[in-house]
């Protein structure tokens, strides 16, 4: 057929097939496609793949591409990458899609951090991390031993746990190496807080001392109580040394002096925790900058303003049950902002800056689980056996870790929490060392690590 011939033919039948129904286009394609040899099958595949495969990542603006990327979740996004090299390097790219899915997580992000293709790979270091938690396999365990009698006090700070036992020993150890740097004789410790020159420690035998590490000289003596002395907090920068006792009472000390600057009474049981800390809210009865002092026993938790000056008066005192049914676990957690207790009815959070109960989170079984730390996302608890880690967010159970038969204790210090900047948000650098540590009845100590990511 001539060319002038064949294209009036092809125009005549292009507007027949334009007036054929869908069912009659189909039918004329597939008789076409039927007379077809080789020769024109293969040109119909090349240009149908052309036609209906086209990558509308390669020709769309970066800007749509991402934006149609943030639709996708990530684990889609992770099988999206093995498209091609283009795929995986435009996806990679798509910071705010791979920030989110971190997130979610639960991991604290660095908005600082400009490298585009650093927030895949973030996220792939953490999906493996949540997977070990889920998993029950982010945690190794190893032991301490040293001491010949009962351990009944810890301290953990940057790397180093502090241990008190009634051998009338106070042992400092590098939980990497599992090494013993300073070991100095004491009185039987119950409370033990230390820094890079002292050691405070707090006793059965009614008195606070502190001690300096390098030479094991007791360098105060601190006398008054009439109880054990069950914890103790001081700061430096005020010069004050606090200590709760047996004996109902919380004293305020001249940390430099050891003299008694002050007496709190109203407790009404045995004093278990107090905490020293720098307030973060404004109210009506505090501002950021002011020192707190909490103190806690059986029942109540009662808050003192605390500073240089000497005298002061109980700000507020909270409970969980006014006819005092209910008594609160021998843990406390207050960073400025919120104070956290836990009871037999759940763990409470109390707002600061109002004293109003934030919430009440009740998690299956709770009735025997205590709380060792809070955080913004994640919090940590365990029980007799098991230690568990909460995302805060959604209030379930995301891991667990089984324990052994430690040493029970109703003040609740012959076991502490680790590290604790994780429970904010976990960012692939503070998720090592350790997460808990606990006194066993053969005097060692039983210490669950973080185990190195893979």
């Amino acid at each position: 057929m001539e060319k002038k011939d064949f294209e009036a033919w092809l125009d005549n039948i292009s507007i027949a097939f334009l007036s054929l129904t869908d069912l009659q286009k189909n039918e004329t394609l597939d008789h076409l496609i039927s007379l077809s040899g080789a020769v024109q099958l293969r040109h119909l595949s090349n240009n149908l793949e052309i036609l209906l495969k086209r990558d509308f990542l390669k020709l769309l603006p970066l800007e749509l591409s991402f934006y149609l990327l943030k639709w996708l979740d990530p684990q889609t996004l992770l099988t999206c990458c093995l498209v091609s090299k283009q795929w995986n390097k435009v996806i990679s790219a798509c910071t705010e899609v791979w920030q989110t899915a971190c997130k979610n997580l639960g991991w604290q992000i660095d908005d600082s951090v400009q490298d585009p293709l650093h927030w895949k790979k973030v996220y792939l270091k953490a999906i493996l991390r949540m997977k070990q938690l889920k998993d029950h396999e982010a945690f190794e365990t190893s032991s301490l031993i040293g001491h010949s009698a009962r351990v009944y006090a810890l301290y953990y700070k940057d790397g180093l746990l502090c241990t008190g036992s009634d051998d009338l020993s106070a042992k400092l150890w590098d939980v990497s190496t599992g090494q013993c740097i300073y070991g100095i004789q004491t009185h039987t410790c119950a409370a033990v807080k230390f820094d890079e020159q002292k050691l405070v420690t707090g006793s059965f035998d009614n008195t606070v001392a502190c001690w300096d590490w390098s030479s094991g000289a007791k360098t105060q003596h601190f006398r008054g109580h009439t109880g054990a002395v069950f914890s103790v907090d001081y700061n430096d920068e005020l010069d004050i040394l606090v200590s709760g006792s047996a004996d109902f009472t919380v004293k305020v000390w001249a940390l430099s002096t050891g003299t008694c600057l002050n007496t709190l009474t109203g407790h009404t049981e045995w004093v278990t925790k107090v905490v020293l800390q720098k307030c973060k809210v404004k109210s009506l009865m505090h501002s950021p900058g002011d020192y707190i002092l909490l103190s806690a026993d059986k029942y109540e938790i009662k808050i003192w303003p605390i500073g240089r000056e000497i005298n002061c008066k109980c700000l507020r005192t909270l409970s969980v049950s006014e006819d005092r049914s209910i008594s609160l676990q021998p843990r406390l957690h207050f960073d400025g902002k919120y104070i956290v207790c836990s009871s037999a009815l759940g763990l409470y959070q109390w707002d600061f800056a109002s004293y109003d109960i934030l919430r009440v989170i009740k998690p299956p079984d709770f009735s025997n689980v205590s709380l060792l730390g809070f955080g913004e996302i994640f919090a940590l608890l365990f029980d007799n056996r098991y230690l568990y880690i909460m995302d805060l967010r959604t209030e379930k159970l995301i891991s667990r870790w089984p324990l052994p038969e430690y040493r029970k204790s109703k003040r609740g210090s012959s076991f502490l929490a680790g590290e604790m900047s994780w429970l904010n948000g976990l960012n692939g650098q503070n998720d090592t060392g350790l997460v808990f540590a606990t006194s066993m009845p053969d005097h060692s100590i039983h210490l669950v690590l973080w185990k190195e990511h893979g």
